[in-house]
């Protein structure tokens, strides 16, 4: 009844982690504002996005959207700044990653099915997962231990769905993020007006809706500022497509450098947006009060759990070994990661680390 992908993404829908992704966020901590994006939210953004690209590519719309649902499945709470307290206390210990702590997810910290464990999904879909963003010639300890047991071809290009969900990704995180940073009053519309395609974009929208109420412009440059990039994408892979005239995935793979892109005009847009929401969002004051104390929290969890492992919950203590062990290390990082921002600042009160946090 269902294709291997179908499967694969079925599987995803229904894992613990992709439930999780609820109440874990990008820039804002939950308890900021409902409205504001998680990583469940950006993730069917980003599967739409895929979809919609490679239903008009001809590629497997289903894988397309299994990498795009399961691409985040790895990340800590409380989004980078989360993983990179996570990775600074990793050290030492092989550090943190959360592409490959997507794949140990997928094969296997997700223990639901009496065979195996993990999801057991297909090789296109681990290996789309883990090279999502390029080939990897120093792939981080985990995906160098499974890939010695089953060969994802990491010195390679994605297969072309994998490709195509990594550039919706990237449409999705900048246009949400200003969706988000205007809601958010971290910066105005008339800040956005100096910027290459997007100020374009809400200039037209005024000159055709006079007067048009600021949530319906906000809407609608969101909307435009994605058509254009989706459009732009398609255009230049279909340009690359009649260039190179590959007749398999696996010829895809292996071009040599990436099939699905987009103009170099449009990667320049790009670059200009990512610099202004670098600049004016997660540098921002009040974002970085935020990162401080989520910095905090994890890396008072992870170290009282490396110290004391008997203060994880039982199915963890018991995969354990000794304080500063690294089998320990590695179990804390697993269960840090896996925490929502909720619980994360739950079980930081609770287990009278809430002082430290405040410090």
């Amino acid at each position: 009844m269902r294709s291997a992908f179908q499967r694969d993404r079925d599987r995803i829908i229904h894992s613990a982690a992709f439930r999780r992704l609820k109440y874990k966020t990008q820039v804002f901590v939950y308890h900021e504002g409902d409205y504001y994006r998680t990583r469940l939210t950006h993730s069917l953004e980003v599967a739409q996005i895929a979809r919609t690209v490679s239903r008009t590519l001809g590629l497997d719309e289903d894988l397309a959207e299994a990498l795009a649902l399961a691409h985040d499945l790895g990340h800590t709470p409380f989004g980078h700044s989360g993983e990179d307290a996570l990775d600074a206390a990793m050290q030492g210990f092989g550090g943190f990653d959360h592409n490959e702590q997507t794949l140990r997810i997928l094969t296997h910290l997700e223990q639901r099915y009496a065979e195996f464990d993990g999801l057991n999904l297909t090789w296109e879909t681990l290996e789309g997962v883990v090279k999502h963003n390029g080939p990897l010639a120093d792939p981080p300890p985990w995906i160098r231990e499974y890939n010695a047991r089953h060969d994802l071809e990491l010195r390679t290009f994605a297969g072309p769905e994998a490709q195509v969900a990594a550039l919706a990704d990237d449409i999705a995180y900048n246009n949400h993020d200003i969706d988000d940073g205007l809601r958010a009053g971290l910066f105005g519309i008339d800040d956005l007006k100096p910027l290459p395609l997007v100020g374009p974009v809400i200039e037209d929208l005024l000159r055709r809706y006079p007067g048009l109420e600021r949530g319906r412009l906000v809407h609608e440059t969101i909307r435009a500022l994605i058509g254009a990039m989706v459009e732009d994408l398609l255009a230049e892979t279909g340009r690359r497509l009649a260039q190179a005239e590959p007749g398999s995935a696996d010829e895809i793979r292996r071009l040599g450098r990436p099939l699905v892109a987009f103009s170099e005009a449009m990667r320049a847009n790009d670059r200009a947006l990512k610099k202004f929401l670098f600049d004016r969002m997660y540098r921002h004051e009040r974002v970085n009060r935020m990162t401080a104390q989520a910095r905090r929290v994890v890396r008072d969890l992870f170290g009282l759990f490396l110290n004391d492992p008997g203060r994880m919950p039982e199915e963890w203590r018991a995969l354990a070994k000794g304080a500063g062990d690294p089998v320990t290390a590695r179990v804390a990082a697993d269960y840090v990661a896996g925490m929502t921002d909720r619980f994360a600042l739950d079980e930081h009160k609770r287990l009278g680390l809430s002082g430290s946090a405040n410090q």
